[in-house]
């Protein structure tokens, strides 16, 4: 485990009970939190910071945004859990309200990011037997290189990732990888008969923040539409008002046929994600054929009503596309030598670090950290600068400070 000047006796204390308990599947930044508010957290030594990654898109809202935990409360104080043996007062109201939200027939309420990932594939092999005639067995789904749909043993399938996917085998068959960003291998993966589905992060996250060029969106759906192939959107950490827009899709004017979202559906209180697609496509699932104890739960059901309507009542997606703009623009201004790409959508972003040493990213977020700031690497030189959408402009510029002062550790 790393040894840190500034660490003190409480943050080791903590640091040393997950080592020596807790699997080792992740490497977290050396900080241990116990309280958040808005856009801050602070450690267990009171100590306050910027939240940079707001729990990879999934505390939009800000950290225990008071409507939304007040709805929480509330429910949790009445009745958490019925299973989907027994009907709940709230699911069909939830039901009503995210597919009038998002213009859609139905929704299939699921936990986790990656089970929506999961139940978006189960639901596009079902339409491509039942109504596409595809012969069973042979559907095939288009994926792109890079992407990041989670780390089930049927998603890390289709990763291009060597950590998520080595010695990790046998895979599940069925899917093809085709370059993100390139339309022309998209049409040419369309020709085979047996394609049932296209799944496409509008922005890969994990990746990088690559955002793909203007029109590339609009394009794949028209392909997709013409060859009679479901456009499968994997909304789970661009969508939410996080670009600037309700959902990345809606800068294109696109329409999924499935629609996968989850992380801030919940203002970050508890795992919800949601599948949303019409009648032709959902109604292939019958009773017995998919389901989740968890899924629809009357908790996740009164929290996630509460999260979209803040969402809205607070014009987050406006906020994130001006603070996105004016953080973007301010990163640019630095000039910095160490800083080789600035790019993003709204309040998705990520800056690509450029010097010699391999653990540069890292060493800046441990910088960042140290003047307040909490931030992450991901593949290596590239570090997400996501804040909550709540964000302020003097917020930003505070921020940009710390930045420019943190960036000095690379010289």
């Amino acid at each position: 485990m790393e040894q840190l000047i500034n660490m003190s006796s409480k943050t080791q204390y903590y640091l040393e009970l997950e080592e020596q308990y807790s699997a080792h599947n992740y490497h977290p930044i050396p900080v241990v939190l116990d309280r958040g508010e808005g856009v801050f957290v602070w450690d267990v030594d009171g100590k306050k910071y910027y939240d940079f990654l707001s729990g990879y898109s999934a505390l939009n809202q800000g950290h225990c945004h008071p409507r939304i935990l007040k709805a929480f409360v509330e429910q949790s104080q009445k009745l958490t859990l019925t299973s989907r043996a027994f009907h709940s007062d709230l699911l069909g109201e939830y039901a009503k309200y995210i597919t009038d939200y998002f213009g859609y027939d139905k929704v299939l309420p699921m936990n986790t990011g990656v089970e929506a990932v999961e139940t978006a594939i189960k639901l596009c092999r079902k339409w491509a037997y039942q109504v596409k005639g595809i012969e069973e067995g042979r559907a095939t789904i288009i994926v792109c290189e890079g992407n990041f749909h989670g780390r089930t043993s049927t998603v890390i399938s289709f990763s291009s990732d060597e950590a998520s996917k080595k010695n990790f085998g046998p895979y599940m068959p069925g899917f093809e990888m085709i370059p993100y960003n390139d339309i022309n291998a998209l049409a040419l993966a369309l020709t085979n008969k047996n394609v049932a589905g296209f799944l496409v992060e509008p922005i890969q996250g994990e990746a990088g923040v690559v955002v793909p060029g203007s029109g590339y969106l609009k394009k794949a759906k028209q392909l997709c539409e013409e060859a009679n192939v479901l456009f499968m959107a994997d909304e789970i950490q661009t969508g939410l008002a996080r670009t600037g827009k309700m959902l990345a899709c809606d800068h294109e004017e696109v329409r999924p046929d499935i629609l996968l979202l989850g992380k801030a559906l919940s203002g970050g209180m508890l795992p919800v994600s949601a599948v949303l697609c019409d009648d032709e496509i959902m109604l292939t699932i019958r009773s017995g054929e998919h389901g989740s104890t968890y899924g629809g739960n009357p908790l996740a059901c009164k929290v996630a009503m509460a999260s979209l309507q803040v969402l809205k009542d607070e014009k987050m997606a406006d906020n994130a596309e001006a603070m996105g703009n004016l953080l973007r623009s301010e990163l640019n201004k630095l000039r910095s030598p160490h800083i080789s790409i600035v790019r993003g959508k709204g309040l998705l972003n990520a800056i690509v670090v450029q010097h010699h040493t391999k653990e540069a990213a890292w060493d800046l977020c441990l910088e960042l950290k140290e003047n307040g700031l909490l931030a992450k690497p991901t593949h290596g030189d590239k570090i997400r600068f996501a804040p909550p959408l709540i964000i302020t402009k003097e917020h930003i510029l505070d921020c940009i400070e710390i930045i420019n002062r943190s960036l000095t550790c690379l010289d």
